[in-house]
């Protein structure tokens, strides 16, 4: 009756030096290849595989590790920094790759494993805290800025306002009071902060056609401070404010 042998499988010719390397307890750097080119024919020998992909694989590693094996029996090449080339240097750097993925996809199966057995429970928080919200701190808001420089670009606004009106020409006509509506002109504003990442207090005030779009629109200014919408900034007491969008999430309006 004739011994039968049960070979280990291996996933491929690479997989199957790595684990010559380890049993022979050689250096991956300095391979005796003569020797693991011997164990790699007597096992590729015994291989029965239907698979003639796979078989092919076998096979060209075989070829290849003959080949080594046959140039380091002649003398050395030189390469062109006049340095001896080692015929096993790329078959080296494949182990050594296929090495490192290996390791890799044995760690990534031991997460996945490992995941498995995490469990997770359904949110449990009370509506009152599920939906709290910390208090806008309105200094921050505000900044380096103060209500008095507002009010100072305010006035100098108004003082630009009243020096364009012709004081002749004005008392000719009745003057009619314009009707400014604080939701336009919320709206405005918002328009502007979109098309703006950031911009002046006095530029967004220059825009404004009257002394009343100059009032409601410093007064959408201070809402929108309130609100949490816009935050203002100033680099000096003598530079002008800027305006620029706020990060975080704001209240909702409460002008009517």
């Amino acid at each position: 009756m004739a011994l039968q042998v049960k070979l280990q499988v291996f996933e491929g010719p690479l997989d199957l030096l790595l684990h010559l390397i380890d049993k022979n307890k050689v250096d991956i750097y300095d391979i005796p290849i003569a020797l693991i080119t011997e164990q790699y024919l007597e096992y590729i020998r015994h291989l029965e595989s239907e698979d003639m992909n796979l078989m092919s694989e076998f096979l060209v590693m075989a070829a290849t590790l003959l080949d080594i094996k046959c140039r380091m029996l002649l003398p050395p090449e030189i390469n062109e920094e006049g340095e001896e080339e080692d015929p096993r240097a790329e078959l080296v750097q494949k182990l050594l790759e296929y090495k490192m993925y290996k390791y890799m996809s044995a760690e990534l199966r031991d997460r996945q494993v490992e995941a498995r057995r995490n469990l997770f429970k359904n949110p449990t928080l009370p509506d009152e805290v599920r939906n709290y919200r910390e208090p806008l701190d309105f200094e921050e808001l505000v900044g380096d800025a103060t209500l008095s420089k507002l009010h100072e670009i305010f006035k100098s606004m108004i003082k630009r306002q009243e020096d364009k009106i012709d004081p002749i020409r004005s008392s000719f006509s009745e003057v009619e009071k314009d009707e400014i509506s604080m939701e336009i002109k919320m709206a405005y504003v918002e328009a502007f902060l979109a098309e703006h990442k950031s911009f002046s207090f006095t530029l967004l005030l220059e825009r404004q056609k009257s002394k009343m779009e100059i009032i409601v629109t410093f007064l959408v200014v201070l809402e929108l401070i309130k609100l949490g919408r816009i935050t203002t900034k100033q680099a000096d007491l003598e530079d002008d404010i800027i305006i620029e969008r706020a990060k975080k999430k704001a209240k909702t309006s409460s002008i009517a």
